[in-house]
């Protein structure tokens, strides 16, 4: 099969008409997105839009020959006038299945949200999934026999969708994610590609055509990824962004509950919350066997407190334990650590505040934790795929 994204947007097109967001400042030339519609084979088209037969022949195509339409989701708004000759659009109940002449098979899938999802199947056999705005399939059946050839999602506002398709085996290793529906959530350019690489998808420009099977060198996801960031910088956002299109995540919380400290208790509140619901927690700094053990991907939060705990148990604070075996004890269990990153076969995300760059502690043990955690940033990023540092909310990659 062969798709031609006439436009690869969220339905009011990026930027928004009179939006001032700085995304949509930027939103120019190839980053300019119409309403996302799709042309199949020239044959059917999903979702028409304002401008779709100029969007088309932009393209070097013609919607003469499409002889289905197909609508995903309610449409706000003036209503789209269908261009001459074009078939009046229309939605298929959830469920039912249309077989078009020549040859494609469309079943509709029911979402949990407003819109309806197409499975297509081309004469050739090759799947495609597309999914509306803001949606995700609803009743998926566990261990789904065939995966798809290609998804088109909505990847940036419902990463879960993703989540939730590599959970049942409809989304593979070799299924080529494709973003659509893309709005102003995310910068456009560097910071979108960025984002959905470690989701395993990419993005397209408006026009593209796409060959279904094809093998595309979309950026793998990092195996080992450490994430910097000083107090409320936004790095444990940036982290647990990275695994939200990952079912089964074991989110490990080295910081324990701290009984009696309601700050940290609506510290722990807060991240819980934002969390995807299928993700396990495992309260520990015993990361060692963790990091050895196969399984789903490791999001640990945070290094900084696997220290503390470490410190604590060897002395470190007391120069007299320090001087007397403390030190070497450390040394050896930031040694165990790397080595279980170095040899670990799971996908790992790992969190840690950087705290070198501020004002120097006042006291020997602070002064003390300040070096040990720098220590231990730069060994467990020399065995992470990628680095990266976030300040102000805003990611750069120092690594990968």
């Amino acid at each position: 099969m062969e798709l031609t994204l006439l436009g690869t947007g969220a339905p009011n097109g990026l930027p928004r008409p009179g939006c001032p967001c700085a995304a949509c400042a930027v939103a120019v030339g190839a980053d300019a997105r119409g309403a996302t519609a799709v042309l199949i084979d020239e044959t059917l088209l999903l979702d028409l839009t304002p401008g779709a037969a100029f969007a088309a022949a932009r393209a070097g195509h013609t919607l003469g020959g499409v002889r289905q339409v197909l609508l995903s989701h309610p449409h706000d708004g003036p209503p789209v006038e269908v261009p001459a000759g074009l078939p009046q659009p229309g939605r298929v109940p959830d469920g039912r299945e249309l077989t078009l002449l020549t040859g494609h098979r469309v079943r509709a899938v029911a979402m949990d949200a407003p819109g309806t999802g197409y499975a297509v199947t081309g004469p050739d056999g090759q799947r495609v999934l597309y999914l509306p705005p803001g949606g995700s399939p609803a009743g998926l059946e566990e261990g789904a026999v065939e995966s798809y050839d290609m998804v088109l999602a909505d990847v940036v506002r419902r990463p879960d969708a993703l989540a939730r398709l590599r959970a049942v085996g409809a989304v593979g290793p070799t299924t080529d994610v494709v973003a659509v529906h893309i709005d102003h959530d995310v910068p456009p350019g560097a910071e979108v590609r960025r984002r959905l690489a470690a989701a395993g998808a990419r993005a397209v420009p408006d026009g593209s055509t796409l060959v279904v099977g094809v093998y595309e060198d979309v950026p793998d996801v990092p195996r080992r990824t450490l994430v910097l960031g000083g107090a409320r910088s936004g790095k444990s956002v940036e982290a647990e962004r990275r695994l939200e299109a990952f079912p089964e995540v074991l989110y490990v919380a080295t910081g324990g509950s701290r009984n009696g400290d309601t700050e940290w208790a609506s510290r722990v509140s807060a991240h819980r919350e934002r969390r995807p619901g299928s993700w396990r927690t495992a309260e520990t700094c015993d990361l060692v066997p963790l990091l050895k053990d196969d399984g789903a991907p490791l999001l640990i939060d945070c290094l900084s407190l696997w220290l503390t705990d470490a410190m604590d148990a060897v002395g470190a604070w007391d120069d007299a334990e320090w001087a007397d075996g403390g030190e070497r004890e450390l040394r050896a269990r930031v040694s165990e650590l790397t080595e279980a990153v170095r040899g670990a076969r799971r996908t790992v995300v790992a969190v840690s505040n950087e705290v070198g760059s501020g004002i120097v502690p006042a006291t020997a043990s602070g002064r003390r934790y300040r070096d040990e955690l720098g220590r231990l940033n730069a060994a467990f990023a020399g065995e992470c795929e990628q680095v990266v540092l976030v300040v102000a909310g805003q990611t750069m990659v120092l690594r990968g």
